[in-house]
């Protein structure tokens, strides 16, 4: 059985260091199992006009293959073109970015140094949140990133955390989150943990805000075996903790998803050494490995850890890392080195069992005939309770509160509250608030009148009121599902 397997080598170090991988995936008996099909993306692709980053071929290859192995891309700066590592995930649904952070031998950091042994994973939703990029300006001062946050994928992503555990004989699972703010998104997000872990009665469960998360990092990461996070957050504690285990060299990516899944080096292109062989393929053939266990060549990935682990406790190093007294090697001779040192286990530490199964077992699910809709909430009774209105204006709190109220007297909805940044600054607040030019003005079902009684209707007629007197900059039904609020308070409320 062959499976075949996109290839995009990437920019500057990307083609040096995917040569080295490939050249290992050879000794091993791996590549026997795969068959190799290069597709185009990355900075050439942006530099021809393609915003995408992608050539429609390799968008084809790419969902005929189902697997990818990309090196580092550039993502341009400027213009209006997405970051291509970020297109790849959210086009084909990889929903989870797994990342595993470990001390390794010949690696020196503080830890190591102190004999502290870091050893945790890192799952990442990697589809929503501020990663939806839409963003907007309102005025003439404020800008807008909307932050979305689903049950479905929270728990696309908590499941496969989960799962992960499991199979990694991981006993305890954090969900590192910011819901004592976020109340609601973050909260989504926490809850749908909960939910999903009463599948995994064996695994202890628990949960952390993201500001002592990284704080606990730093003091005692060996605390931590596995924490699952929103996708921005997630972003941001996979680079910290890569900092722990020597940084992004050494840090292997997966981005799982039930169609496509692609393994990746995260570290930049390095263009300042790029062509001259001296670059580091550490994080890419970890990744690869990961690649090897998602499709079922665990002999061969676990023959090739040993053998890295072997090089790096001999000292072996490229330029960026290890002993400065022992001459550094190059890219490819660090792949020899690895390549002489297969069918051997490290001295010092423990070396990874290796499992008899070297055949893939990779099914692919049948192609989708449409896009998928996803669900989780579907018996859920909701009924209007009022709108909120952000209008650009440049009127004072209670100015603006005197003509909002004029407004809705004809309607079904009184004016409750308004704030500006987030903060309530009427029917009461502080003159010392700062205010800017974008007001959330919010109104609410009159008393006497029953929220179930009326639609979106009178709400629609009262926004086209509004619009008649200022600029409306963006528009919200407000909504209770199954008698609770579909909506946050203001700051102070």
């Amino acid at each position: 059985m062959s499976l075949r397997i996109a290839l995009a080598p990437g920019d500057g170090i990307g083609p040096e260091i995917m040569d080295a991988v490939l050249f290992l995936l050879r000794e091993s008996g791996a590549a026997s199992h795969l068959d190799f099909v290069p597709v185009e993306m990355g900075r050439a692709v942006f530099e021809a006009g393609e915003s995408r980053g992608l050539t429609d071929a390799a968008a084809k290859s790419v969902e005929e293959c189902g697997l990818v192995l990309k090196g580092p891309m550039e993502t341009p700066k400027g213009g209006g073109g997405k970051s291509i590592n970020v297109t790849l995930r959210k086009m084909y649904g990889a929903f989870a970015n797994l990342r595993h952070f470990r001390t390794l031998p010949g690696v020196e950091t503080v830890y190591s140094r102190a004999g502290i042994s870091v050893n945790f994973y890192i799952v990442r939703e990697n589809i929503e949140d501020t990663y939806g990029g839409i963003e907007h300006r309102l005025t003439n001062d404020v800008i807008e990133c909307k932050r979305l946050i689903s049950a479905p994928g929270c728990d696309q992503v908590h499941r496969f955390a989960f799962e992960a555990a499991r199979r990694a004989g991981i006993t305890r699972v954090a969900c590192g989150h910011k819901a004592n703010i976020m109340k609601m998104t973050d909260g989504l997000f926490l809850e749908r943990f909960r939910v999903a872990a009463q599948d995994f009665r064996e695994i202890e469960i628990s949960d952390v805000i993201i500001d002592a998360l990284c704080m606990n990092l730093v003091l005692k990461p060996q605390q931590y075996q596995m924490v699952v996070l929103p996708n921005l957050q997630g972003d941001i504690v996979s680079d910290l903790a890569a900092g722990l285990v020597g940084g992004l060299g050494f840090a292997p990516s997966a981005n799982i998803g039930h169609h496509v899944s692609i393994f990746e080096a995260v570290h930049g292109t390095a263009p300042d050494i790029a062509g001259r062989g001296i670059a580091n393929p550490t994080s890419l053939l970890l990744s690869a490995l990961m690649m090897l266990r998602h499709v079922g060549l665990l002999n061969q990935a676990a023959a090739l850890e040993n053998a890295l682990l072997t090089t790096l406790e001999e000292g072996v190093r490229t330029g960026d890392f290890g002993d400065r007294s022992r001459p550094a090697a190059g890219t490819m001779d660090f792949a020899r080195s690895i390549a002489g040192n297969l069918g051997r286990t490290p001295e010092k530490i423990a070396g990874v069992p290796v499992p008899e199964q070297d055949v893939p077992v990779f099914v692919r699910p049948a192609r989708p005939h449409a896009n998928p809709l996803l669900r989780a909430f579907t018996q859920v009774v909701s009924q209007v309770a009022g709108c909120d209105v952000y209008v650009d204006a440049s009127l004072g709190p209670t100015e603006l509160a005197l003509v909002m109220a004029k407004i809705a007297e004809p309607t079904p909805f009184r004016l409750t509250m308004i704030s500006n940044r987030g903060t309530q600054v009427w029917p009461t607040g502080s003159v010392f608030t700062e205010c800017v030019d974008y007001y959330r003005v919010r109104f609410e079902v009159r008393p006497g009148v029953s929220r179930g009684t009326i639609g979106q209707g009178p709400a629609v007629s009262l926004f086209d009121r509004i619009a008649e007197k200022f600029y409306v900059t963006d528009f919200q039904v407000l909504r209770d599902f199954d008698g609770r609020p579909g909506y946050s308070l203001a700051q102070g409320q």
